[in-house]
């Protein structure tokens, strides 16, 4: 079996994933505001390892100052129904119920 926890392990990847699956492009200052306690070091250090596995796109436009912007691949798109399936799960445990 492919060691799937080193492609999402880490404290932000499976929320910056969902952000980026479900909501589409952000740009890094987008993702740090919405990541409550990430520092600027972590953050970049969770994207370019996302970026490495082939999870995310990272986008620099021409522009001054330079703007770049981070994508869910085709590959990242493929868990959007594993992160239905987490959802659902959370919605089904016993203390959800209450």
């Amino acid at each position: 079996m492919p060691d799937i926890a080193k492609l999402i392990a880490g404290k932000w990847k499976l929320i910056i994933l969902q952000i980026l699956i479900f909501e589409g492009p952000q740009r890094f200052g987008e993702l740090k505001r919405r990541l409550d306690g990430v520092t600027q070091t972590m953050l970049t250090n969770q994207l370019r390892a996302l970026e490495a596995d082939g999870l995310i796109n990272r986008r620099v436009f021409a522009e001054v100052p330079p703007r770049v912007e981070y994508s869910a691949t085709p590959l990242a798109q493929d868990l959007k129904e594993v992160f239905y399936a987490m959802r659902d799960w959370w919605k089904r445990r016993p203390s959800a119920q209450r």
